[in-house]
């Protein structure tokens, strides 16, 4: 009789823990996918280049679209010195 009560109560405890689990592994698997994609060759989606804007590439990931995030391009607007006659 307690193994019963003791493995309903069990049983409860992951079944009321699985819910918020999932739920916090949603993007990071998502995340994950999108880094593997982009060592793979790119992003593949909207999605995948949301997730490596948000949080980065992973490192050594040598396409364009990472080395654009890791080193932007600055463009800054040269001064034009005005000499007195």
């Amino acid at each position: 009789m307690h193994r019963l009560i003791l493995a309903a109560a069990v049983g409860l405890l992951v079944l009321a823990a699985s819910g918020p689990a999932v739920a916090l592994g949603g993007e990071a698997a998502d995340l994950q996918g999108a880094r593997l994609n982009a060592l793979a060759g790119g992003p593949l989606s909207e999605r995948d280049k949301e997730l490596l804007e948000r949080y980065g590439c992973e490192s050594g990931t040598r396409i364009a679209f990472c080395q654009r995030l890791a080193h932007p391009q600055r463009y800054y607007r040269s001064r034009r010195r005005i000499y007195p006659h």
